[in-house]
């Protein structure tokens, strides 16, 4: 697959919240825009690399869209603004100040694990959508 025709959704691949995001992209991703890859695989660190991403952790949420790196509330946003449905209206949000978004989005992903738990491995995802996932080892 051609990593650089879809939009890569970089995300912590043990989190069950990330977990869950990336099925309700899926979806609502009815042509398959969208590609996923967990931030613990070598693509995810080649891309952060590649984009010269700072501090990146399995907090770091990443969209890669268009030759362009999109982080925390930046890429959530950006992601809803392809999905079906009204998720394009949460790009009211990007009135609020980037710092401002960023830091909720921050305080909350420091705390996602409290929340929602984590697994022990990264998803491995159904026959179905396993196309949909890149840098990741087949089996």
């Amino acid at each position: 697959m051609d990593t650089d025709t879809r939009h890569i959704v970089v995300f912590d691949g043990v989190c069950n919240f990330c977990n869950g995001a990336v099925n309700f992209i899926i979806k609502r991703d009815p042509d398959g825009i969208f590609a996923f890859t967990p931030m613990q695989s070598e693509l995810a660190q080649a891309l952060t690399e590649r984009f010269n991403v700072p501090n990146v952790g399995v907090d770091t949420f990443l969209l890669i869209k268009n030759g362009r790196c999109y982080v925390f509330s930046g890429a959530a946003l950006e992601i809803a603004k392809d999905l079906t449905g009204l998720w394009f209206l949460f790009n009211v949000f990007k009135i609020v100040p980037r710092p401002i978004r960023d830091a909720a989005y921050k305080l909350f992903a420091r705390n996602r694990y409290k929340l929602f738990g984590r697994a022990d491995t990264c998803m491995v995802p159904s026959a179905e959508v396993r196309a949909r996932f890149v840098g990741i080892p087949r089996t």
